[in-house]
Protein backbone atom coordinates (compact mmCIF):
# COMPACT_ATOMS: atom_id res chain seq x y z
CA UNK A 1 0.00 0.00 0.00
CA UNK A 2 1.34 3.45 -0.90
CA UNK A 3 1.44 6.01 1.82
CA UNK A 4 1.46 9.75 2.03
CA UNK A 5 1.62 12.60 4.71
CA UNK A 6 -1.10 13.37 6.47
CA UNK A 7 -2.51 14.90 9.93
CA UNK A 8 -4.42 12.80 11.36
CA UNK A 9 -6.46 12.60 14.72
CA UNK A 10 -6.69 9.19 16.55
CA UNK A 11 -8.33 10.52 19.12
CA UNK A 12 -10.91 13.90 19.84
CA UNK A 13 -9.42 16.68 21.91
CA UNK A 14 -7.20 19.72 21.25
CA UNK A 15 -4.97 20.78 18.70
CA UNK A 16 -2.41 18.18 20.02
CA UNK A 17 -4.28 15.18 18.93
CA UNK A 18 -3.50 16.58 15.38
CA UNK A 19 -1.03 13.92 14.49
CA UNK A 20 1.77 14.09 10.82
CA UNK A 21 2.41 10.91 10.04
CA UNK A 22 2.26 8.71 7.09
CA UNK A 23 -0.98 7.49 5.95
CA UNK A 24 -2.33 4.97 3.19
CA UNK A 25 -3.06 6.38 0.12
CA UNK A 26 -6.15 7.01 -0.78
CA UNK A 27 -7.43 5.16 -3.99
CA UNK A 28 -10.62 6.51 -6.48
CA UNK A 29 -13.54 4.51 -7.32
CA UNK A 30 -15.16 4.34 -10.43
CA UNK A 31 -16.82 7.63 -9.90
CA UNK A 32 -14.15 9.73 -7.61
CA UNK A 33 -10.96 11.72 -9.00
CA UNK A 34 -7.51 11.34 -6.89
CA UNK A 35 -6.46 15.22 -6.44
CA UNK A 36 -2.76 15.93 -5.40
CA UNK A 37 -3.13 18.23 -2.48
CA UNK A 38 -1.53 21.41 -2.73
CA UNK A 39 -3.87 23.55 -0.11
CA UNK A 40 -6.69 22.84 2.25
CA UNK A 41 -8.47 25.23 3.78
CA UNK A 42 -9.07 25.45 7.84
CA UNK A 43 -12.47 26.07 9.01
CA UNK A 44 -14.51 25.74 12.17
CA UNK A 45 -16.01 22.92 11.47
CA UNK A 46 -12.58 21.36 11.60
CA UNK A 47 -11.97 21.80 15.15
CA UNK A 48 -15.42 21.27 16.26
CA UNK A 49 -15.17 17.60 14.63
CA UNK A 50 -12.10 17.94 16.15
CA UNK A 51 -13.58 18.32 19.72
CA UNK A 52 -16.14 15.72 19.58
CA UNK A 53 -19.07 17.08 16.81
CA UNK A 54 -20.45 14.31 15.39
CA UNK A 55 -18.56 12.07 16.55
CA UNK A 56 -21.44 9.50 16.56
CA UNK A 57 -20.65 9.60 12.84
CA UNK A 58 -16.97 9.91 12.55
CA UNK A 59 -14.21 7.16 12.50
CA UNK A 60 -11.38 6.90 13.45
CA UNK A 61 -8.11 7.54 12.88
CA UNK A 62 -9.45 10.69 10.45
CA UNK A 63 -7.79 13.07 8.21
CA UNK A 64 -9.64 16.39 8.82
CA UNK A 65 -10.13 19.57 6.44
CA UNK A 66 -12.52 20.12 4.16
CA UNK A 67 -11.67 22.66 1.72
CA UNK A 68 -9.27 21.22 -0.99
CA UNK A 69 -7.31 22.88 -4.22
CA UNK A 70 -5.50 20.65 -6.06
CA UNK A 71 -4.33 18.72 -9.16
CA UNK A 72 -6.65 15.60 -10.33
CA UNK A 73 -3.78 12.68 -10.05
CA UNK A 74 -6.01 9.99 -11.06
CA UNK A 75 -9.71 9.81 -12.30
CA UNK A 76 -12.37 6.65 -11.72
CA UNK A 77 -13.61 4.69 -15.22
CA UNK A 78 -16.70 6.37 -15.04
CA UNK A 79 -15.74 10.12 -14.78
CA UNK A 80 -16.34 12.42 -17.52
CA UNK A 81 -15.36 16.17 -18.13
CA UNK A 82 -12.63 15.95 -15.68
CA UNK A 83 -8.74 14.69 -16.69
CA UNK A 84 -5.49 14.11 -14.95
CA UNK A 85 -3.86 17.38 -14.59
CA UNK A 86 -6.63 19.56 -14.28
CA UNK A 87 -6.83 22.74 -11.45
CA UNK A 88 -9.72 22.17 -9.32
CA UNK A 89 -11.12 22.63 -6.09
CA UNK A 90 -14.04 21.19 -4.09
CA UNK A 91 -16.02 20.67 -0.64
CA UNK A 92 -15.66 17.15 -0.21
CA UNK A 93 -18.36 15.17 1.96
CA UNK A 94 -17.69 15.84 5.81
CA UNK A 95 -18.13 12.14 6.43
CA UNK A 96 -15.26 10.80 4.68
CA UNK A 97 -11.15 11.73 5.12
CA UNK A 98 -10.64 14.89 3.97
CA UNK A 99 -7.63 17.52 2.95
CA UNK A 100 -4.92 17.60 5.65
CA UNK A 101 -2.95 15.44 3.23
CA UNK A 102 -0.53 15.18 0.12
CA UNK A 103 -3.93 12.72 -1.38
CA UNK A 104 -7.59 13.49 -1.12
CA UNK A 105 -10.09 11.06 -3.06
CA UNK A 106 -13.66 13.35 -3.65
CA UNK A 107 -16.37 12.48 -5.96
CA UNK A 108 -16.32 13.82 -9.26
CA UNK A 109 -19.65 15.32 -8.86
CA UNK A 110 -18.30 17.47 -5.81
CA UNK A 111 -15.35 18.81 -7.88
CA UNK A 112 -15.14 22.08 -10.23
CA UNK A 113 -12.50 23.92 -11.81
CA UNK A 114 -10.53 26.12 -10.15
CA UNK A 115 -10.79 29.97 -10.75
CA UNK A 116 -7.93 30.85 -13.12
CA UNK A 117 -6.98 34.33 -11.40
CA UNK A 118 -6.30 32.72 -7.47
CA UNK A 119 -2.70 30.18 -6.53
CA UNK A 120 -4.01 27.14 -5.20
CA UNK A 121 -3.31 28.68 -1.23
CA UNK A 122 -6.49 30.98 -2.39
CA UNK A 123 -8.55 28.82 -4.05
CA UNK A 124 -8.40 26.65 -0.89
CA UNK A 125 -10.02 29.47 1.06
CA UNK A 126 -13.35 29.25 -1.57
CA UNK A 127 -15.22 26.31 -1.68
CA UNK A 128 -16.81 25.67 2.15
CA UNK A 129 -17.42 29.21 3.38
CA UNK A 130 -18.30 30.38 0.04
CA UNK A 131 -20.75 27.65 -0.27
CA UNK A 132 -22.13 28.21 2.94
CA UNK A 133 -22.42 31.85 2.35
CA UNK A 134 -24.14 31.23 -1.21
CA UNK A 135 -26.72 28.71 -0.38
CA UNK A 136 -27.57 30.88 2.90
CA UNK A 137 -28.22 33.78 1.10
CA UNK A 138 -29.64 32.48 -2.04
CA UNK A 139 -30.92 28.76 -1.63
CA UNK A 140 -32.47 29.79 1.80
CA UNK A 141 -33.02 34.13 2.38
CA UNK A 142 -33.76 34.53 -1.44
CA UNK A 143 -31.97 37.46 -0.76
CA UNK A 144 -32.16 40.25 -3.74
CA UNK A 145 -31.48 43.55 -4.75
CA UNK A 146 -32.72 46.13 -2.45
CA UNK A 147 -33.40 43.72 0.78
CA UNK A 148 -31.14 44.45 3.90
CA UNK A 149 -28.97 42.06 5.39
CA UNK A 150 -27.34 41.84 8.87
CA UNK A 151 -24.04 40.04 8.56
CA UNK A 152 -22.75 38.76 12.50
CA UNK A 153 -18.88 38.01 12.17
CA UNK A 154 -18.63 39.85 8.46
CA UNK A 155 -14.84 39.75 8.85
CA UNK A 156 -14.49 35.91 9.30
CA UNK A 157 -14.56 33.09 6.45
CA UNK A 158 -18.07 32.47 5.49
CA UNK A 159 -19.08 36.75 6.54
CA UNK A 160 -16.14 38.12 4.47
CA UNK A 161 -17.71 36.03 1.54
CA UNK A 162 -21.32 36.92 2.83
CA UNK A 163 -20.75 40.52 2.55
CA UNK A 164 -19.55 40.26 -0.95
CA UNK A 165 -22.23 38.53 -2.33
CA UNK A 166 -24.77 40.46 -0.80
CA UNK A 167 -23.29 43.69 -2.48
CA UNK A 168 -23.26 41.83 -5.54
CA UNK A 169 -26.31 41.27 -5.79
CA UNK A 170 -27.70 44.75 -4.65
CA UNK A 171 -28.21 44.53 -0.90
CA UNK A 172 -28.02 47.23 1.76
CA UNK A 173 -25.15 45.26 3.68
CA UNK A 174 -24.78 45.51 7.30
CA UNK A 175 -21.97 44.07 9.26
CA UNK A 176 -20.69 43.23 12.82
CA UNK A 177 -17.23 43.01 13.15
CA UNK A 178 -14.70 44.48 15.87
CA UNK A 179 -13.56 48.29 14.40
CA UNK A 180 -9.97 46.60 13.18
CA UNK A 181 -11.97 44.58 10.67
CA UNK A 182 -14.20 47.80 9.37
CA UNK A 183 -11.58 49.73 6.84
CA UNK A 184 -11.58 45.91 5.39
CA UNK A 185 -15.22 45.15 5.41
CA UNK A 186 -15.53 48.63 3.62
CA UNK A 187 -13.42 47.80 0.57
CA UNK A 188 -15.25 44.27 0.22
CA UNK A 189 -19.37 46.04 -0.17
CA UNK A 190 -20.44 46.72 3.35
CA UNK A 191 -22.40 49.49 3.79
CA UNK A 192 -22.92 49.93 7.26
CA UNK A 193 -20.79 48.44 9.77
CA UNK A 194 -21.24 48.05 13.66
CA UNK A 195 -18.38 47.46 16.11
CA UNK A 196 -19.72 44.67 18.50
CA UNK A 197 -17.36 45.86 21.24
CA UNK A 198 -19.01 49.09 21.70
CA UNK A 199 -22.57 48.75 20.26
CA UNK A 200 -25.16 46.39 20.73
CA UNK A 201 -26.36 45.60 16.85
CA UNK A 202 -29.95 45.20 18.13
CA UNK A 203 -30.12 48.99 19.12
CA UNK A 204 -28.17 50.26 15.59
CA UNK A 205 -30.29 48.17 13.11
CA UNK A 206 -33.79 48.28 12.12
CA UNK A 207 -36.41 45.95 9.92
CA UNK A 208 -34.16 44.14 8.36
CA UNK A 209 -34.71 41.58 5.78
CA UNK A 210 -32.30 38.68 6.34
CA UNK A 211 -29.93 38.09 9.10
CA UNK A 212 -26.64 35.65 8.33
CA UNK A 213 -25.86 34.45 12.04
CA UNK A 214 -22.49 32.08 12.28
CA UNK A 215 -22.56 33.07 16.20
CA UNK A 216 -25.31 31.43 17.88
CA UNK A 217 -26.26 32.09 21.70
CA UNK A 218 -26.94 35.08 22.81
CA UNK A 219 -26.35 36.53 19.73
CA UNK A 220 -28.76 34.15 17.57
CA UNK A 221 -31.75 35.63 20.19
CA UNK A 222 -30.83 39.29 20.40
CA UNK A 223 -31.09 39.18 16.33
CA UNK A 224 -34.67 38.50 16.60
CA UNK A 225 -35.30 41.88 17.40
CA UNK A 226 -33.80 43.67 14.46
CA UNK A 227 -35.41 41.35 11.87
CA UNK A 228 -38.98 42.58 10.08
CA UNK A 229 -42.16 41.10 9.96
CA UNK A 230 -41.76 37.85 7.50
CA UNK A 231 -37.94 38.14 7.63
CA UNK A 232 -36.17 35.44 7.74
CA UNK A 233 -32.69 34.22 10.14
CA UNK A 234 -30.25 31.98 8.91
CA UNK A 235 -28.31 30.19 11.21
CA UNK A 236 -24.92 28.02 10.54
CA UNK A 237 -25.09 26.65 13.78
CA UNK A 238 -29.16 26.12 14.88
CA UNK A 239 -32.07 24.37 13.33
CA UNK A 240 -35.49 26.09 13.02
CA UNK A 241 -36.59 26.04 16.63
CA UNK A 242 -38.65 29.08 18.95
CA UNK A 243 -36.91 32.20 19.17
CA UNK A 244 -39.27 33.62 22.13
CA UNK A 245 -42.10 36.98 21.31
CA UNK A 246 -39.33 38.19 19.34
CA UNK A 247 -39.26 35.87 17.03
CA UNK A 248 -43.29 35.76 16.33
CA UNK A 249 -44.37 36.00 12.44
CA UNK A 250 -40.40 35.33 11.67
CA UNK A 251 -38.61 32.67 9.65
CA UNK A 252 -35.76 30.42 10.71
CA UNK A 253 -33.74 28.25 8.89
CA UNK A 254 -30.28 26.14 9.23
CA UNK A 255 -27.76 25.74 6.72
CA UNK A 256 -25.78 22.83 6.65
CA UNK A 257 -23.12 23.01 3.72
CA UNK A 258 -23.87 20.59 1.12
CA UNK A 259 -21.01 19.82 -1.83
CA UNK A 260 -22.23 21.52 -4.92
CA UNK A 261 -19.91 21.73 -7.61
CA UNK A 262 -21.96 23.95 -10.26
CA UNK A 263 -22.50 26.56 -7.48
CA UNK A 264 -18.65 26.39 -7.10
CA UNK A 265 -18.62 26.95 -10.79
CA UNK A 266 -20.70 30.01 -10.26
CA UNK A 267 -18.47 31.23 -7.77
CA UNK A 268 -15.36 30.58 -10.17
CA UNK A 269 -17.04 33.24 -12.86
CA UNK A 270 -17.53 36.12 -9.98
CA UNK A 271 -14.19 35.46 -8.65
CA UNK A 272 -12.16 35.49 -12.10
CA UNK A 273 -14.19 38.69 -12.94
CA UNK A 274 -13.37 40.61 -10.35
CA UNK A 275 -16.92 40.84 -8.23
CA UNK A 276 -15.77 38.36 -5.66
CA UNK A 277 -11.95 37.56 -3.71
CA UNK A 278 -10.74 35.28 -0.95
CA UNK A 279 -8.55 36.85 2.26
CA UNK A 280 -6.31 35.04 3.65
CA UNK A 281 -5.30 35.59 7.29
CA UNK A 282 -2.00 33.37 7.15
CA UNK A 283 -0.95 30.26 5.27
CA UNK A 284 0.50 27.38 7.28
CA UNK A 285 2.89 24.34 6.37
CA UNK A 286 0.50 21.41 6.59
CA UNK A 287 2.89 20.26 9.56
CA UNK A 288 1.80 23.12 11.98
CA UNK A 289 -2.17 22.33 11.74
CA UNK A 290 -2.09 22.09 15.37
CA UNK A 291 -1.04 26.07 15.07
CA UNK A 292 -3.26 26.68 12.51
CA UNK A 293 -6.31 25.67 14.92
CA UNK A 294 -5.14 27.68 17.69
CA UNK A 295 -5.58 30.80 15.60
CA UNK A 296 -9.25 30.06 13.97
CA UNK A 297 -10.22 29.04 17.48
CA UNK A 298 -9.17 32.38 18.38
CA UNK A 299 -11.88 34.49 16.83
CA UNK A 300 -9.40 36.91 15.28
CA UNK A 301 -8.27 35.69 11.88
CA UNK A 302 -9.48 37.47 9.15
CA UNK A 303 -10.86 35.61 6.03
CA UNK A 304 -9.86 32.54 5.39
CA UNK A 305 -6.53 30.10 7.49
CA UNK A 306 -4.97 27.87 5.18
CA UNK A 307 -2.39 24.83 5.47
CA UNK A 308 -0.27 24.87 2.17
CA UNK A 309 0.79 21.38 0.94
CA UNK A 310 2.93 21.35 -1.73
CA UNK A 311 3.90 23.63 -4.50
CA UNK A 312 2.46 23.60 -8.06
Amino acid sequence: METMKAIRMHAFGGPEVLAYEDAPRPVPAADEVLIRVLAAGVNPVDWKIREGYMRDKITLPLVPGWDVAGVIEEKGPAVVGLEPGDGVYALPSILRNGAYAEYIVVKASEVALKPESLDYDHAAAVPLAALTAWQSLFDLARLRAGRKILIHAAAGGVGHFAVQFAAWVGAHVIGTASARHHDFLRSIGAHELIDYTTTPFEEAVRDADVVLDALGGEVWQRSWKVLKRGGIMVSTLRGPEAGGPDALNKLCAHVFVQPDAAQLGEIAVLIDSGQVRPVVERIFPLSEAAAAHRLLQSGHAEGKVILHVADA
